[in-house]
């Protein structure tokens, strides 16, 4: 019925990594492709301002809260194999 929930930790992230992004292109539309500055309000700066906040945000999400999201390892069980047996027929 649809794929698994995720967890809201792991959302969290993905949105952090997403925002993050958006704000690095954002920023490099505002500082490469707008020229000039329209009642005082200079388009490069606010896009390298963008791009540096973007870039901190993602270095934030993957290196600092990527790793506290992930799940740990499987503990340590017992190995189950599974035996055909053979000779045996399946009941009719």
């Amino acid at each position: 019925m649809g794929k698994p929930q995720e967890s809201t930790k792991e959302v969290e992230v993905e949105v952090g990594v997403g925002a993050s992004i958006f704000m690095i292109a954002l920023g490099a539309i505002l500082r490469f492709a707008l020229p000039g500055s329209v009642l005082g309000i200079h388009f490069g700066v606010i896009g390298v301002i963008l791009m540096v906040v973007g870039v901190l945000g993602l270095v934030v999400a993957l290196l600092i809260w990527g790793p506290r999201y992930r799940s740990p390892s499987a503990p340590d069980s017992d190995v189950v194999e599974d035996r055909r047996v053979y000779g045996r027929r399946p009941p009719y």
